[in-house]
């Protein structure tokens, strides 16, 4: 088994970082890891996930939703082939912070017949492209946090009689 985790602080709301996690129509826009997630976040449903880890192969697989808790956690599992011979559990762990903010726990655990002829690529490449989709999740979610407190502070209070 290989665990591979990484974290980051995130300077908005963790409303604003789940609803920015689970827009998977936005992905390609923004997300230089995950290019493209087809389906929905709903626990128990089939996904179809894209990836293009830093200087490896584009691929993508078909894991099932496994937990759902808005503004907490989004994990899914996948497989290569069959049970057993390549497995992955991705998850999205969303901690609020003391300031409103949130400490985003991303990680995979691998497990399986092929996780120890591929760990060297997944340390390095993998968690890389973990990284990048934190820094640009992370830049996305404080990005449209502060235009909404712009917003707000430069739109009139609407008039009431």
């Amino acid at each position: 088994m290989l665990e591979l985790i990484t974290e980051i602080e995130i300077h908005a709301a963790p409303q604003r970082v789940w609803s920015t996690l689970t827009d998977f129509p936005s992905y390609p826009l923004w997300n230089p890891f995950i290019t493209a997630i087809e389906g929905e976040p709903v626990a128990g449903s089939r996904l179809k996930v894209s990836i293009r880890p830093p200087g490896g192969k584009a691929m993508s697989f078909r894991p099932t939703v496994r937990i759902v808790a808005p503004n907490e956690e989004l994990r899914w599992r996948g497989r290569l082939v069959l049970p057993g011979v390549f497995d992955g559990e991705h998850f999205f762990r969303l901690c609020a912070t003391g300031d409103g903010g949130v400490r985003l726990v991303h990680g995979e655990r691998f497990s399986g017949l092929l996780v120890g002829w591929a760990q060297s690529g997944l340390e390095t490449g993998v968690r890389a492209g973990f990284v990048a989709m934190n820094q640009a999740l992370k830049a996305r979610a404080e990005n449209s946090a502060e235009a909404e407190i712009l917003a707000a502070r430069t739109t009139p209070p609407s008039a009431t009689p």
